[in-house]
């Protein structure tokens, strides 16, 4: 592997609690409580957030207020609200309410695939096809991303071979989609492991290849997360305090922590745009609303060293 000389001057924190955080609990968050984290994380400084899923509110009642969350986060200036669409009735939906980008999950894990979206992989692709299509008919600007899931293994399956996730990594570019990720959804990738794939999806897809997203189901969310920047991945998923998991997934833990991950990227050097302060106060805040549900990350805990505001200052 050839590691870039430097690491990225600037990288991008996508917060995906309000929707892969939420999906993943019991607790219902009221509509004005979302709204109020979405208010809060713009004026922390992210610019980018994944707001909710398009999915029938049987499924996850938790998300059956996304077109109003959607409808607030376009009003913040600067902001790329996105949403999770599991087919292209979810998508129609998207395009409707005007959201800038749409995220369709695709498992390279046939068994998930299955048990996640009753899809087979290549099924998922076609289905890609058709909603570019009707993207493209509607005159939308909203970006399609195909979001490659167990990419590093499955719990139903065991073992996902890179080769497969490649392979349906180029379908997906080749459907339709704008741009592609790579998401360990169950938390069964480590560092080596991402350095190799993430540098063979680079090559593969270029700058179309935008973000990664790991799990922090054995604590190598934040390890994965430095591997890919080392190949020059410059976006990452995260989930303030850690929530969320995968219903697909026993045992799956939320996504990398967005605080400590803003705190570990900023410490490195890498410009994230955000105020910690700001986010910590946020978690507080979300902590209270979903009281009893688990929570993750360290930062909160032992809060920001001396040194770091200094060295913020100068």
């Amino acid at each position: 592997m050839n590691f870039p000389s430097s690491l990225p001057a600037r990288a991008v924190i996508r917060e995906v609690g309000l929707r892969d955080g939420l999906q993943s609990i019991r607790t219902l968050v009221p509509t004005a409580h979302k709204i109020e984290w979405v208010r809060a994380a713009h004026a922390a400084g992210q610019r980018e957030i994944e707001v909710g899923s398009f999915v029938p509110p049987r499924l996850l009642p938790q998300l059956a207020d996304t077109a109003e969350v959607l409808a607030f986060a376009k009003t913040l200036p600067g902001l790329r609200a996105s949403v999770l669409v599991p087919n292209l009735k979810g998508a129609e939906r998207a395009i409707a309410q005007g959201a800038d980008l749409m995220i369709l999950p695709l498992s390279a894990s046939h068994a998930h695939s299955l048990a996640n979206l009753r899809k087979t992989p290549d099924e998922v692709v076609a289905e890609l096809a058709r909603i570019r299509a009707a993207r493209d008919a509607a005159g939308s600007s909203c970006l399609i991303e195909g979001g490659v899931g167990t990419a590093f293994g499955c719990t139903i399956q065991g073992e996902v071979k890179p080769a497969e996730v490649l392979r349906l990594m180029q379908a997906l570019l080749d459907a339709g989609a704008d741009r592609v990720s790579l998401a360990d959804t169950v938390g069964w990738a480590d560092p080596a492991a991402v350095a190799r794939l993430c540098e063979q999806a680079l090559r593969l897809a270029g700058e179309r290849f935008c973000c990664g997203h790991f799990h922090d189901t054995r604590g190598l969310a934040l390890a994965n997360v430095h591997a890919a920047l080392q190949q020059g991945v410059a976006r990452f998923d995260a989930s303030l305090a850690g929530i969320g998991g995968c219903p697909h997934a026993p045992g799956a833990s939320g996504n990398a922590t967005t605080e400590d991950l803003a705190f570990m990227l900023e410490s490195m050097g890498i410009d994230t745009g955000l105020d910690l302060e700001a986010l910590l106060a946020l978690r507080r805040q979300v902590a209270g609303w979903i009281e009893g549900e688990p929570t993750h990350g360290s930062l909160w805990r032992a809060g920001l060293p001396s040194t770091f505001a200094r060295r913020a200052a100068r």
